[in-house]
């Protein structure tokens, strides 16, 4: 696949976009190195914007600036997994509960689509979690609230969630269970019940963080 190339015009913008989806996504491991020089080939931009940019990154928390070496991506730690577990808690329910009063038919099928996909995708634990995060922030983006939508992204880093989403796909009852409380919500958003979205996902959240906070005791234990 052809490396994205950017606008001269806004590129630090172009390259904080670009370099903060690789992030979000798990395109990027956990302490890898971010080469400014190797970074302006790819894209096509000189360093100063891929400084720029790096800077912006290290302000979100997404990157950790090296001094006179450069830049990596962020540790995770198990506080910020459980942390960004609660934030999902409090945004992600009242984020369904826009959408189902503003959700389009469009944004129905969009939904109707990612929950398909995620339950197609189970047993593979890196295409599980991309789904799986497809899903969630789909619905955050049908509430169309963009600082949501934002917010809901940056608690979505793949660090935050791929270590113990390993656990809970090896468990046949936790696929299943997510499978059918995407649907449920999907048809609240449908059928325009606030309320309902509201509260299935945020049982729905509320029970992923049950199983991760479970995972970091008996890891620290």
């Amino acid at each position: 696949m052809a490396s994205p190339s950017v606008n001269v015009a806004s590129a630090a913008d172009q390259v904080y976009a670009i370099l903060r989806e690789r992030i979000l996504a798990g395109q990027l491991d956990e302490q890898a190195r971010l080469h400014q020089e190797a970074l302006s080939r790819e894209l096509g931009v000189s360093r100063t914007p891929v400084r720029e940019a790096l800077a912006r990154l290290a302000s979100d928390g997404l990157v950790e600036l090296l001094p006179n070496r450069g830049a990596r991506i962020a540790g995770i730690t198990h506080a910020d997994m459980a942390a960004a577990y609660q934030a999902r808690v409090a945004v992600e329910p009242a984020a369904a509960g826009l959408a189902a009063e503003r959700a389009t038919p469009e944004d129905v099928a969009r939904l109707r689509a990612a929950a398909g996909a995620n339950a197609s995708a189970a047993g593979r634990v890196p295409d599980a979690y991309a789904t799986n995060r497809a899903f969630h922030l789909e619905l955050v983006r049908a509430g169309g609230n963009p600082f949501l939508l934002r917010f809901a992204e940056s608690l979505w880093v793949a660090g935050i969630g791929l270590r113990v989403y390993d656990m809970q796909r090896s468990l046949a009852d936790v696929v299943a269970v997510d499978t059918a409380q995407h649907s449920e919500i999907v048809e609240a958003v449908a059928e325009g019940d606030a309320e309902r979205a509201e509260r299935l996902t945020r049982r729905h959240v509320a029970g992923a963080m049950a199983l991760l906070l479970e995972r970091l005791a008996a890891d620290a234990a």
